[in-house]
């Protein structure tokens, strides 16, 4: 899979989590909204570091670096919002009487019903049914499909599926990865592979070289054996000649089971049409073939203690293009034929102890394509295709261990690092419920007391606050299990899995569907600064669950989707660069507690992560990516000079001195960018290799990096001409006041819609991925900026916002990264299934899921960050050796568990 198609996550990053709390940050210095009846420039503002001036930005900071909460606290200094009024009304106008009592009735009808609904439908009570139903598919799960009987996946394989599309097979409950030639070359290295059997074995035969040797041709007599060899990968494959199972296929099994030699590692057999044709489809040659079976079961029994021995049971025919001499051949026998097969081998039921597999799939197969066939009895091209790939999935994927293909692949042993995890939550949770016992054996014994000593009863008063270390215990018990249902969901074989197949409607309809949902949950914005907080959460969200539906509907293979979802990844690092520079420069907290907050919110989940999953750091890429951007800005802005807006204000020159580190900053970016090996010499040192190696090598964080390179740097070009402007009074931010004048914001807003859709015009138009990401480093910040603007010019827009997608955007790191192993699955290369046979319920029921647990690690990260990182100095300076010790331990350990 090329690196262009990996998934592409939710970028959130530093833009949700990536700081401290509002309360660290100063909401209290957001200035109540200018008054739309003030006209425009005519309040005169203090030239240096006003309040107000600094307002908009740190908004913008606390909304786009340090959302630490699902529902972040209003601004204390923030004008509360408007009561709704039905209608305009002007003093003594008679339209101010149109308020009549139905229309206040309606009002608090609407107001009441909202109340009851989010008493009864509460964020708790929704975690809550996602906890039961969790619990529930657990259960049914490990008890329905052989969870405890380690591959059970294997005979789902070859006995049931079904198409998602054209030619595209999906066997129920698990992957089924697509082989290349090097892969297959590699599992049959030093391998013996024999097919047995009549034409139909001679197709499979024929189909399964060619995924070996794709440039393979069909030679040699048809009615002859047929022999190939490998000699680089010394691997062999034969196909003999035996389309009647008679004496003469019992002996060539027989020939298999006792040659030491070159034994066969899998046997592939199956007959029956040939004998259903030359007795004209008699009852006596039903007779005989059942005979004949009997026969040679037992020596198929015994091949199959030393061989993969697969039985291919007859696919049907299409009855309507047989020839004369082959209208005899009818399903009807067929079905009688392979009845006969299937019942003496005892392999179709799911308690036979029998060693050699009834491979079932290909009828199903070919049903489907049947018609598709030449002469009405041999295979079509995508049924042997199909079946070849099914039998190479069976006998590779154990092997190989594709992460695209789960079938046939047993749990993976837990590593050490893996268990010490489990045994420290484990731990935690122990703790809590002791000294939840002891708290409830304390109160009683006192309550006792008091009864004892006839002390009159004291009103009740209200329950202390529980301690840190309480406090810290259940956060790391709620996270254990949290992080065991991520496990179970993409380590072990107790849920399954489905590969994805993306059609233009498994991404469009849904697309439409939330963008309706996001239009119909509107509400005010408290101010109507550009970027203003709600509207940064709401961008956030919804291009979160735009990225997400592009995830899990595969619409990476559709190139105007990809690069469109690009632009959206580099909006991401655009807030990136806009949200911390504007921070800094307006505050110029350059302290360690800052960067610990800021870092300690982004990698928390993703740490985790790496130990509970065992996978790289590298491996949730983006998280790696924001946080090396944010230390970029960090060390542009920190290094000396330190130029911040107060000393700006005192002397303009200080502006010049700026834009000469914006400069000298882009520099090192353009230099890295055109310098490979010094990039990955550098990223290859020791010990930042161990973060961003992947695969052995640093070339992912190469791409990845080089990829979206300029969008942080043009997010911090925006926000400081951003705040010149405001600086100068060159803005109008009132709630009904266009951006800039009449005219300017005519032309700016025209040029914006016209530059957006001539993006996505170009961006339709491109030929291939890799031409078009050369591109697009360049130009995405075209359309973001055209969007910034379109959405920010008119106040109407800046004064209204969609609460529906800014719920999602206060979590949307927690939903990147937990997309990867609870809604998607095997590291996001198919999907998780919770509710088999059902993919429309299966997909509401996991994302519900999906959604409550990402809520709760948003919750979690917070508590843990205000526990973990205390602003004294000092506690913090012995929490940070403790963390670094931490990271030495992990280094040991993974260490010594890869040697």
């Amino acid at each position: 899979m090329s690196l262009e198609e990996q998934q592409i996550p939710d970028m959130r990053g530093t833009l949700s989590r990536s700081g401290s709390s509002s309360r660290d940050v100063g909401e209290g210095q957001n200035p109540e909204p200018p008054s739309p009846s003030s006209g425009r420039g005519i309040k005169k503002r203090r030239e240096s570091g006003s309040e107000e001036e600094q307002s908009a930005l740190v908004s913008f900071e606390e909304s786009s670096s340090s959302s630490l909460t699902a529902d972040p606290p209003p601004h204390p200094s923030s004008s509360p919002p408007s009561q709704p009024q039905c209608c305009p009304s002007a003093p003594g106008s008679s339209v101010a009487r149109c308020c009549h009592g139905g229309a206040k009735m309606a009002a608090l009808a609407y107001n009441l019903g909202k109340r009851e609904i989010n008493q009864h439908f509460s964020v708790r009570n929704a975690k809550a049914l996602a906890l039961a139903a969790v619990l529930l598919l657990s259960v049914c799960h490990a008890v329905s499909w052989g969870f405890f009987r380690g591959e059970g996946t294997c005979e789902y394989l070859i006995s049931s599926g079904r198409f998602l599309g054209e030619n595209v097979w999906q066997p129920y409950s698990c992957m089924m990865h697509k082989y290349k030639s090097s892969e297959a070359k590699s599992c049959f290295a030093e391998q013996h592979v024999t097919f047995v059997g009549d034409s139909r074995i001679r197709q499979l035969f024929y189909a399964f070289v060619k995924i070996l040797t794709p440039q393979y041709k069909e030679e040699g007599n048809k009615h002859e054996n047929i022999y190939f060899e490998d000699k680089a990968a010394m691997l062999k494959i034969d196909f003999l000649w035996h389309p009647e199972v008679n004496n003469s296929m019992k002996q060539a099994f027989q020939s298999l089971s006792e040659n030491d030699i070159s034994k066969s590692t899998m046997v592939i057999a199956g007959a029956a049409t040939w004998s259903i044709k030359i007795n004209n489809g008699s009852r006596e040659s039903l007779a005989q073939y059942k005979v004949n079976m009997t026969a040679v079961a037992p020596v198929l029994e015994n091949l199959a203690e030393v061989s993969q021995v697969y039985w291919f049971l007859q696919d049907p025919v299409y009855e309507p293009l047989l020839s004369e001499s082959r209208k005899m051949i009818t399903n009807d026998r067929i079905d009688a034929y392979n009845d006969i097969a299937a019942g003496i081998l005892n392999g179709t039921t799911r308690k036979s102890q029998s060693k050699v597999n009834i491979f079932s799939v290909s009828r199903l197969i070919s049903e489907e394509i049947i018609s598709k066939s030449f002469d009405g009895l041999h295979l079509p091209e995508p049924s042997k295709d199909i079946s070849a790939m099914v039998l190479m999935n069976a006998f590779c994927n154990k092997i190989v261990n594709p992460i695209d293909g789960s079938c046939c692949q047993p749990t993976p042993s837990l590593t050490i690092i893996q268990k010490l995890a489990a045994c420290f939550f484990i731990f935690a949770m122990i703790a809590f419920v002791l000294i939840i016992v002891q708290r409830n054996k304390h109160r009683r014994n006192k309550q006792c007391n008091d009864i004892e000593s006839g002390e009159e009863k004291k009103p009740a008063t209200a329950t202390p606050a529980a301690s840190s270390l309480e406090n810290l215990l259940f956060s790391l018990s709620k996270l254990g299990l949290i992080m065991a249902y991520f496990y179970f969901c993409d380590r072990a074989n107790l849920f399954m899995k489905e590969n994805k197949f993306y059609t233009h409607s498994s991404f469009f309809i849904p697309i439409i569907y939330i963008l309706v949902l996001g239009l119909f949950y509107n509400e005010n914005t408290k101010e109507a600064k550009l970027l203003n907080r709600e509207q940064t959460d709401e961008w956030k969200g919804w291009m979160q669950l735009v990225i997400l539906i592009y995830h899990i509907s595969g619409a990476s293979s559709f190139l105007p989707v990809y690069m469109h979802v690009r632009v959206l990844v580099a909006a991401y690092l655009f807030q990136t660069g806009y949200g911390h520079f504007s921070y800094f420069w307006l505050k110029g907290d350059f302290g360690i507690y800052r960067i610990s907050q800021v870092v300690f919110r982004l990698n928390f989940l993703v740490v985790v992560l790496c130990i509970v999953m065992d996978r790289p750091y590298q491996f949730y890429y983006f998280v790696p990516l924001v946080t090396f951007w944010f230390m970029f800005i960090y060390a542009t802005m920190a290094f000396w000079p330190q130029i911040l807006q107060k000393t700006a204000n005192a002397n303009s020159l200080w502006n010049v001195g700026l834009i000469l580190k914006l400069s000298s900053a882009l520099l090192c970016i353009v230099f890295l960018s055109y310098s490979q090996g010094a990039f990955e010499n550098l990223f290859s040192l020791w010990p930042l290799s161990k973060l961003f190696e992947l695969n052995g090598n640093v070339y992912e964080w190469w791409f990845r990096w080089k990829l979206d390179r300029f969008a942080v740097f043009h997010g911090m070009l925006f926000a400081f001409i951003y705040l010149l402007l405001q600086k100068h009074q060159m803005l109008f931010e009132g709630k009904t006041e266009a951006l800039f004048s009449t005219k300017v914001s005519s032309v700016l807003l025209f040029f914006s819609v016209v530059s957006f859709f001539t993006y996505s015009i170009w961006a339709s138009s491109c030929k291939n991925k890799s031409e078009c990401n050369e591109m697009h480093p360049s130009i995405s910040v075209v359309q973001i900026l055209s969007f910034v603007l379109i959405r920010n010019i008119p106040g109407y827009a800046r004064s209204v916002y969609s609460s529906f997608f800014a719920w999602f955007g206060k979590i949307s790191l927690e939903l990147f990264i937990c997309q990867y192993h609870i809604w998607l699955a095997a590291d996001t290369k198919g999907i998780l299934v919770l509710i088999p046979g059902n993919p429309m319920l299966n997909i509401i029921v996991s994302t519900f899921i999906f959604v409550c647990v990402a809520h709760e690690i948003s919750h979690i990260t917070n508590d843990l960050a205000q526990i973990a990182l205390p602003k004294d100095r000092s506690a913090l300076a012995k929490r940070l050796l403790c963390i670094a010790g931490f990271f030495c331990l992990l280094l040991i350990l993974s260490a010594l568990q890869n040697t």
